[in-house]
This record gives structure tokens, sequence and C-alpha cells, in this order.
């Protein structure tokens, strides 16, 4: 398995961004082949974390092209600086 971690800091309306995540981005990623799980979570202070896990690497690496397209397309405005971006296989998991 593989999975993307994204932190994006700045948010300028947290309840704003999570739900435009929840009813745009959640339905294209569940479309990449190999997904398994997302989550996307509001740490506090602007800082909003996402966590994309995937059977392959190629269903990680694609779902970080989406989501800067999603994030260009409907976000922009709410997430004004680039996700830190972390990416790699799991070796181990609960």
């Amino acid at each position: 398995m593989y999975a993307v971690v994204r932190r994006y800091e700045g948010v300028t309306d947290p309840a704003e961004a999570g739900r435009r995540v929840n009813q745009g981005f959640v339905s294209l990623l569940r479309q990449v082949p190999g997904f398994v799980a997302y989550y996307w979570v509001d740490a506090g202070d602007g800082v909003m974390l996402s966590t994309s896990v995937f059977e392959d690497r190629t269903g990680a690496e694609e779902s970080i092209a989406r989501a800067a397209d999603f994030v260009r397309d409907n976000l922009a405005s709410l997430l004004p600086h680039p996700p830190q971006v972390t990416a790699g296989e799991v070796v181990a998991a609960g």
C-alpha cells in the first residue's frame, strides 16, 4: 500500500474547505484505481491535513494530480498556500 499526506497551512475557512472536499473531492478520489481510504483533518490554527491510502504507487501518484487540480479549481481561495506533500510505501499498519 501507498499513502499520501498533504498539509495545508493558512486555511481561511476550515468548515467550508471540509464541506467542499466532502461534497466534491471524495467522490473523485474514490474513482482512482486502488483507492483504500481518505481522511480530511482539521488540525486547528488554520492547518488541515489529508491522508489518502491506495493499493499501489500508481493510485497514490494519480491522487496527487487530482488533488492539485481540485484545489486549483475549487479551493484556491480557502487554501492560499501550496501543501506540503509526503508520499511513500506503507510499511506498517494497524
